[in-house]
Parts: structure tokens; C-alpha cells; sequence
């Protein structure tokens, strides 16, 4: 089978790199809207602007042509869009223009739409009624607990694919299911969408308690409260509160909220030290779709009459209404209710 990844950042190398490693030569292709990006690729076998120090499999194929990276694709292979969350609406819709004939299409990106509030496969739906032209595309999502470094190193990892077709999943998993890379099939689209979005914000909020000082009780506090809110809005907008419990729930949260790797908890942790947004985000390089999501988050879940108090002081601290202290003494300050 042949893929092709839209998308040189961070994770979409690290994701290129592991089909490389296990399909045929030339059968993975990597698409960069920069032709200087990939020729740096090629010259040091490293993406040394997205993914530092790993070596990249020589069958790796790189590719600046859109349209070629397309075309090459048969009904039977996969497309992988590894573009932000804030560039999957544009990118499905240039995909779609594109396409010939009926495609298996992933995407990598975890958050909501600012303003609309909708979830990634809500977004591919919406572009694929004024795209798709009358052809039947399949669709899903890959998610899970995941640092594209270590994915790209090759280290052990377990990941979720989510769609409504099972032949699509099986198509993923045999794209990626080899070496060190698990991955598990789920038909929860709204569930794992959801898990992989809020856990960035509650990954800020972890790191805002870690820079204060607050201690390992009130992170286990945050963790274990923000789960909860996670899965009350997974319940409210269709989704299946039990697969919070899984690898695109608790165990990325785990991961994001505490791994030094973490984009959102270097957020939070920049934020308590007294830093400003703008500073934090360029220092940062990359995009910290929790930073991005917050507001939509808990958009969402006064749209849907879900109580979310973590989500949504964070969404008043990334956007300058609260400072970070004056938060968490909001929070502490709520009045005693009973557990659920």
C-alpha cells in the first residue's frame, strides 16, 4: 500500500517516518508546502526545524507537488493530513478539489474550530458536502497519547484510530501497526476527537499548578476533575464517556499534563512564571493546540449546559481575564458538592 502525509511538522515526519520504516521503498511519501524545508530534509536526513536529531529512513519519499502527492494514491491507499487544526479545513478542501476518485483520508490534529465550535471530523464533513463532487471518501482520526519525538526515535507507543468504517481502520493499522507502534480501532469518532482536545487545556492548567508550586495533590486534583469534565461533555455531545477511560482520554492527558516533552504544559508553566502569551507562543516554535481551543472548548459546553470550572477558568486565563493565581483561587474557592 502507498501513503502520503500532508504536512512536514513535527508529528507528521515522526508519522512518516514510522511507515517508512515498514513498508516498501517509495511507498511513503512526505508533502511540504516548502521546497526548501524538504531539500534541508534531503541534504541531512533530518526535519532539523520540526524534529531534531532522528535520521529519517532513506525510502522515505518527500514530494513539494500537491497534486502529485495525490494522484499517487489509489482507492486502496491512505492520505494522511498532518496539517494544525487550524489548517485541516483548508487543507480537506484542497484534498478534495484534487481527488480522482474515492479516498481513505486521517488526519493527526486535536482541538476545535474557534467560533463554530466543531470537531475535526465535523469540519472534513462540512467541506466534504461543497467538495467531494459525488465521490465516497472514507474518513478518520488518529489520536492518542504520543511525543513525536520518541515516535520518530521509534520508541514504543499505542495510538487510536476513530471512524465509522472498519475497513478505514484496517487500512491504518496496516499503514502503521508495526515495530514499537500500536494501534487500536475505535468507531467513537466524537469521544476521541474530544479526549485529545480538552486534555491540551487541562495539560496548561496541570502546568500552571506545577510552575505555582502547588504541589502533586492539587496536579492529582486537576487531573482527576478535569477527567471528569472531559467526560461529561464526551456524553453531551454524542460520545461515549468510557472511552475517556482509554488511550485518547486518560492516557494522553497523562501524558500532556505531565511530560516535559509537552508543548501545552511548558504553556503553563510559562504562564505562572509571569510570562505573556505572545512571548510564550514564539519561544515556542511549534502550536500549542490547547492554547488554541480553550475559548471553543468552553464554548462548547455552555452550548451543551455541561458545567466545565477548569475548562473555562483557562480559557479566562489564556485570554487575560484572570491571572493564574487569581484562578486557582477561584477554583478553590467553589462551594463543597458531591462527586460525580
Amino acid at each position: 500500500m502507498k501513503v502520503t502525509l500532508l504536512g512536514a511538522g513535527s508529528w507528521g515526519t515522526a508519522m512518516a517516518a514510522q511507515a517508512a520504516r515498514h513498508l516498501q521503498s517509495g511507498d511513503v511519501c512526505l508533502w511540504s508546502r516548502s521546497a526548501g524545508q524538504l531539500e534541508g530534509i534531503e541534504k541531512t536526513g533530518e526535519n532539523t526545524a520540526y524534529l531534531p536529531k532522528v535520521l529519517l529512513p532513506q525510502e522515505l519519499r518527500l514530494e513539494a507537488d500537491f497534486q502529485q502527492a495525490i494522484e499517487r494514491l489509489s482507492a486502496d491507499d491512505l492520505l494522511v493530513i498532518a496539517t494544525p487544526m487550524s489548517g485541516l479545513s483548508e487543507t480537506v478542501a484542497r484534498v478534495l478539489d484534487a481527488a480522482k476518485h474515492s479516498l481513505n483520508i486521517i488526519w493527526l490534529c486535536k482541538g476545535l474550530e474557534p467560533i463554530t465550535t466543531l470537531l475535526p471530523h465535523q469540519v472534513v464533513e462540512r467541506e466534504d458536502r461543497l467538495h467531494s463532487r459525488g465521490l465516497q471518501h472514507q474518513y478518520g482520526v488518529v489520536s492518542g497519547p504520543s511525543f513525536a519525538q520518541e515516535v520518530g526515535s521509534g520508541m514504543p507507543c499505542a495510538l487510536t484510530v476513530a471512524s465509522r468504517s472498519a475497513d478505514l481502520c484496517g487500512i491504518v493499522q496496516a499503514a502503521f501497526h508495526h515495530g514499537n507502534m500500536r494501534i487500536y480501532a475505535s468507531d467513537d469518532l466524537v469521544g476521541v476527537e474530544l479526549g485529545g482536545a480538552i486534555k491540551n487545556v487541562l495539560a496548561i492548567a496541570a502546568g500552571i499548578g506545577d510552575g505555582l508550586d502547588l504541589g502533586l495533590n492539587a496536579r492529582a486534583a486537576v487531573l482527576t476533575r478535569g477527567l471528569a469534565e472531559m467526560m461529561r461533555l464526551v456524553k453531551a455531545a454524542g460520545g461515549r464517556p468510557e472511552t475517556c477511560m482509554g488511550l485518547t482520554g486518560v492516557g494522553d492527558l497523562i501524558l500532556t499534563a505531565t511530560g516535559d516533552l509537552s508543548r501545552n504544559r511548558r504553556v503553563g508553566l510559562a504562564l505562572a512564571a509571569g510570562k505573556s502569551l505572545p512571548e510564550i507562543l514564539k519561544s515556542l516554535g511549534h502550536v500549542a493546540e490547547g492554547v488554541l481551543c480553550a475559548s471553543a472548548v468552553a464554548d462548547l459546553a455552555t452550548r451543551l449546559g455541561v458545567e466545565m470550572p477548569i475548562t473555562a477558568m483557562m480559557g479566562d486565563v489564556l485570554s487575560g481575564k484572570l491571572a493564574p493565581d487569581q484562578a486557582v483561587k477561584k477554583l478553590m474557592g467553589r462551594d463543597p458538592t458531591v462527586e460525580t
